[in-house]
């Protein structure tokens, strides 16, 4: 092969490269840019888009390989990106913020309706003493076990169907929220409210598990969980509370497109990845817990369980 040949061999896979690194900067920063109206495409990408990044390392390898300067150079794009998008999530928490700064401890665990342990894994959530103790999954023969094992120090609480929410603080206007998808025609309670009385004030708290997702032939099947997360949100609009926590299994990440209806007026945690699914592998953290009029800081999660969620601790912080 003649020099200039290979010359330009090697500049064109270069370029494709180069291509390659600046498409993957553009789908991170402009993922809401992809359409969602065939098969949910633009949920699935921000589903998992803090793994986008990991395309730069091959792309990094080949670069080398090919000693292409201008891939090289490219690839600059995504790492920028993903360091504006995520890169905060990496701080450290400062020393003064995981002291007694936070006005109350919360865990949130979808407990799984097939949890060989519940008592085992109720102990496992007091362990670190949390003011508020939020579960999903509770099925009627393993409910009795968590109620015995969390009664010691949590003799407040608050069950709908399957969702429950234990408490070291009264609670007062305890009610269902009705989230259930016009498409479910089994009975389906998923979703609570009740009124938290704490020493620093009152607060609305809010237990949901919304409808699981699932990636079909046909895409990434969400409108049943989407429907769910837009009744969540119009019940916490119209909350008369200040102040609202939401603990809850969403199935979705907060970047997640289908979980607008709650991001768009809660706030996150600022700081900290916390993946809880799946408990052996975690890819995303489709447990979330988000405020209103307080901060969501420092959050955690907490040793696996029977569960195939990890639980989520969170400190969380009255305006």
């Amino acid at each position: 092969m003649k020099a200039d040949t290979l010359s330009r061999s090697t500049g064109e896979r270069g370029r494709v490269l180069a291509s390659l690194a600046v498409l993957t900067a553009g789908l991170l920063m402009f993922h809401r840019a992809v359409p969602n109206s065939v098969g949910h495409l633009g949920s699935l990408l921000e589903s998992f888009l803090p793994w986008l990044g990991l395309v730069v390392v091959p792309l990094f390898g080949l670069a080398l390989l090919r000693r292409s300067t201008t891939a090289l150079v490219a690839l600059v794009l995504p790492v920028t990106a993903w360091t504006y998008l995520f890169g905060g999530l990496l701080m450290p928490v400062a020393e003064a913020d995981t002291q007694d700064t936070h006005d109350l401890l919360v865990v949130q665990h979808n407990v799984s309706d097939e949890n060989a342990d519940p008592a085992g894994t109720a102990r496992t959530l007091a362990d670190g003493e949390p003011d508020l103790i939020a579960l999903q999954e509770l099925v009627p023969e393993a409910l009795p076990l968590y109620e015995k094992a969390l009664a010691p120090h949590y003799p407040y609480r608050a069950i709908r169907g399957t969702v429950g929410l234990w408490s070291k603080h009264p609670l007062t206007d305890v009610r269902s929220v009705d989230i259930k998808p016009s498409g479910i025609v089994a009975e389906w309670s998923r979703g609570l409210r009740a009124e938290v009385h704490t020493p620093q004030g009152a607060f609305a708290a809010y237990v949901a598990h919304l409808p699981s997702v699932r990636l079909r032939a046909s895409g990434f099947a969400s409108s049943w969980r989407d429907e769910s997360a837009r009744l969540l949100g119009k019940a916490i609009a119209a909350e008369k509370l200040k102040s609202v926590i939401l603990l809850g299994d969403l199935n979705g990440t907060v970047d997640d497109r289908g979980l607008t209806p709650l991001t768009s007026q809660l706030e996150v945690a600022e700081g900290g990845f916390a993946f809880t699914f799946p408990a052996a592998f975690p890819l995303g953290r489709i447990d979330q817990v988000m405020a209103r009029s307080a901060t969501i800081s420092h959050m955690h999660t907490l040793p696996a369980t029977g569960s195939d969620h990890l639980p989520l601790g969170a400190r969380f912080t009255m305006s």
